[in-house]
This record gives structure tokens, C-alpha cells and sequence, in this order.
């Protein structure tokens, strides 16, 4: 498993989104919040990414662009985004290649099982470099945390 610090460079990445494609370069002079989640339409997922979408002006005027990234496919983003007036841009990792560099592609375990999943984790990026790393995060208050710590950038 990868792992990477605060201050480091964020790894490199291409996702598929609705819009189309988005590359790390993409963000250069710019600050991005790319957050890991489990799987579009659960609860918490679904929470989080209503957290994010309730907060998107927020981000904008702080010029911050939040995409949040599961193995799910552009068209099940698509039906979560259009059933839940999603802001955020959802981006698409089916092989899971990006979640892996980013080191939140771990062990779980549920009732003794233990199996591979997603970190629920997020990463503040600015000018390509990781400036904050929140890992098995809790939902509730974090995009509030995340926009704190994108504005003090």
C-alpha cells in the first residue's frame, strides 16, 4: 500500500467524470479536494457527497474545486448525482488505480470477514502538493472541516 505524507506531491491522476476527463495538471495554481468514498447511493456516501454539494459555493468562492472518486461507473455517478443534486464532480476509478496511489485502498473488516474496500479519505491538494490528509473519516462535519482548512491555505 502506498503511502503518502502531507507536503508531499499528490500523486498523479486521470478520472472519468460526466464533464469528461480530469487530470491532477488540470489544478496547477489551484487547490482541489479529492475525497475517497465506498460506493454511490449508501448512506453515508450519499451524506458526504450531500455535505460537499451543500457547502460548493463555499468551495467556489474559496476557488476549490471537490471531486469525490469510487470504483463506480461515470453512468451509476450520473444517476447519483441527477437523484441527489449533486455538486461535486464525480470521478469514475473502476480499477481502483487511483484510489491505490492514494493509499486508500485497504483491509477492512465486517463481523470478523476481512476483505479489500475504500478508505472513506480525503486529500486538500495545492499547486500539485497534498496539504491536508484526513483518513478513515467520519461524515458528519467533515466537509465543514475541509472547507476550514481550504480557506486557511
Amino acid at each position: 500500500m502506498t503511502q503518502i505524507a502531507e507536503g508531499a506531491p499528490a500523486p498523479d491522476f486521470e478520472l472519468e467524470t460526466a464533464a469528461g476527463p480530469v487530470r491532477l495538471a488540470d489544478f496547477a495554481g489551484r487547490a482541489l479536494v479529492l475525497y475517497f468514498y465506498p460506493k454511490d447511493d449508501t448512506s453515508g456516501c450519499t451524506r458526504e457527497a450531500q455535505d460537499f454539494t451543500a457547502l460548493a459555493p463555499e468551495f467556489a468562492k474559496a476557488g476549490v474545486t471537490v471531486i469525490g472518486v469510487s470504483k463506480d461507473s461515470v453512468k451509476s455517478h450520473e444517476k447519483f448525482a441527477a437523484k441527489y443534486e449533486l455538486a461535486v464532480k464525480l470521478g469514475s476509478d473502476p480499477e481502483g488505480q487511483v484510489i491505490e496511489r492514494y493509499g486508500s485502498w485497504v483491509e477492512k473488516s465486517l463481523y470478523g470477514r476481512k476483505y479489500m474496500g475504500i478508505d472513506r479519505s480525503t486529500f486538500l491538494i495545492r499547486d500539485g502538493r497534498i496539504a491536508r490528509i484526513w483518513r478513515k473519516v467520519k461524515v458528519p462535519g467533515h466537509a465543514q472541516q475541509v472547507l476550514e482548512a481550504a480557506k486557511a491555505l
